[in-house]
């Protein structure tokens, strides 16, 4: 069977709302079959995340207010990339600012949160973390207190969906060769 599935033709674009970074734009297509329809996409900085073990295997998770649900998450450190940050670098950076951690860090993949976001989710692990200094948050209000879990106790955790990055979480832990317990 012949699939028809191929990429649409993009006719133009409008920035609807941009602030932070993040906005919404307006994107008109041109379908195969040939019907033109407006799409509404996520567009923003690119992120990273990153599952973070200390020496012992212990989970480094930061506990903060999450804007969207309107609830405190327990979730693996994360943000956003600065202008002509590295990955590498802003995972360092946010896993230092976050927590006070630093370790060895390697990059696991990219993840396309959704289909209709436009931006990329970077995957990190780091391993043999030790805690260097307390959490230093840039001035914007965030407070994040840092909790360590068992791995036991983290896949419990993900496996509830009440956090972010749950993908990347279980990739992470995949590549690790953690994803079962012990």
């Amino acid at each position: 069977m012949k699939s028809d599935i191929s990429n649409w033709q993009e006719l133009e674009r409008e920035i609807m709302f941009q602030r932070y970074g993040r906005g919404i734009e307006r994107v008109k297509f041109r379908l195969p079959h040939g019907v033109e329809t407006d799409f509404y996409l996520w567009s923003g900085h690119d992120s990273i995340a990153c599952l973070a073990l200390t020496k012992d295997k212990q989970v480094i998770l930061a506990k903060q207010f999450r804007p969207g649900p309107q609830k405190v998450l327990l979730e693996i450190p994360g943000g956003g990339l600065k202008v002509e940050e590295l990955p590498e670098e802003a995972m360092a950076r946010e896993l230092f600012e976050e927590t006070g951690y630093q370790g060895e860090i390697a990059f696991v993949t990219t993840i396309i949160p959704d289909a209709y976001s436009q931006n990329i989710k970077y995957a990190f692990v780091a391993v043999n973390c030790e805690k260097m200094a307390e959490p230093k948050l840039e001035d914007n209000g965030e407070s994040v207190e840092v909790m360590l879990l068992s791995l036991d106790d983290f896949r419990k955790h993900i496996r509830t969906g009440q956090m972010t990055d749950v993908e990347i979480s279980y990739l992470c832990l995949d590549h690790l060769g953690l994803l079962k317990e012990e």
